[in-house]
């Protein structure tokens, strides 16, 4: 569901979006947010945003980098026509997070004022409780705890989430990304890519993408042979090998390959494979104006009639459809 559709503003109405600064908040991240909104305004040549920051009181806060920046409010200051508060912080605030914060951002919640998390933001926002039946995503390297501390919390691994009234992102660049969409969502689609284009970047990146995380973090205590087994997977893309051959190469029987991907993927290994080649597919539609066919061979499909279809079962719509999406 959009957000607009929860957070309505008449056209030439001015949004008037927050960010919480913590200790140790990132200060690229906290860039990436607020900047695209100041440069949607130049680009519009209107005042489609406002933007304040908050720190826990208003002594200067002290980013990661050690450079500190000087709020323009406190917590639990009235906010006035405040739309949107997003919370910025270190990527884990587990044990330090004020109660007067978390009761503030309860208080807005009940008053229908969006709420975001950027980085360890998602943490101190499911504190507060307000994140309970929604999608939210943090840093992959928080995800896991995280997730057996918040089990009413819907937690996903992908660059960034909107979900109804809350915004959350694995920080770093994706907030980047998640401002532009939203920027999209609020004013169209060609002003959210002239932002992207004043930052140079190739493509504003989708929500639905992935966090990219090292296989070994991703595979945890898996035995080495089925972390050898995903990164033979992972360079042939192009020339898919066989499951037999995939056993050879590691040394191992194929049911022992097969108990191995069961066991810690919960899935057969072709199945595994078919996933990764598609992920490699979906990424060259979206950033590449190669032909389909082409994109085809590169991940593996004999033909673009195979690719289609296994494309349309996996992710819905045919590859392209996902270009013209």
């Amino acid at each position: 569901m959009p957000l607009d559709a929860t957070l309505p503003a008449p056209s030439g109405v001015t949004r008037q979006v927050g960010f919480v600064l913590l200790p140790g908040f990132s200060l690229l991240a906290q860039a990436c947010a607020l900047e695209p909104l100041h440069v949607a305004n130049r680009l519009a040549g209107a005042r489609l945003y406002t933007t304040v920051t908050y720190g826990l009181d208003e002594r200067a806060v002290k980013s990661a980098a050690e450079l500190s920046l000087s709020p323009q409010g406190a917590v639990g200051d009235d906010v006035g026509e405040l739309d949107l508060l997003f919370v910025c912080a270190a990527p884990s605030q587990a044990g330090s997070v004020p109660p007067g914060l978390l009761a503030w951002l309860t208080r807005l919640a009940g008053r229908g004022i969006g709420l975001g998390g950027i980085a360890g933001g998602t943490e101190v926002l499911a504190r507060a409780g307000v994140l309970d039946g929604y999608r939210a995503t943090l840093p992959w390297q928080s995800a896991e705890s995280f997730a057996r501390n918040h089990a009413a919390v819907r937690v996903t691994h992908q660059l960034f989430e909107i979900d109804r009234d809350r915004l959350t992102c694995g920080g770093g660049t994706a907030a980047m990304d998640m401002m532009m969409t939203l920027i999209g969502q609020h004013h169209g689609q060609r002003l959210a890519e002239r932002v992207s284009e004043h930052f140079v970047c190739e493509r504003i990146r989708m929500g639905d993408e992935p966090q990219h995380v090292p296989l070994r973090s991703r595979l945890g205590h898996a035995p080495q042979s089925l972390i050898d087994a995903v990164a033979l997977m992972e360079s042939n893309i192009e020339e898919p090998l066989t499951t037999h051959e995939l056993a050879e190469h590691l040394g191992i029987s194929r049911r022992q390959l097969e108990r191995l991907f069961k066991k810690y993927l919960q899935a057969v290994p072709s199945r595994y494979y078919l996933d990764l080649r598609l992920q490699q597919a979906r990424k060259l539609l979206r950033e590449t104006d190669q032909a389909v066919g082409d994109i085809a061979l590169q991940t593996g499909f004999s033909s673009g009639a195979h690719f289609s279809t296994a494309y349309r079962n996996h992710f819905g719509m045919t590859p392209r459809e996902e270009r013209l999406g």
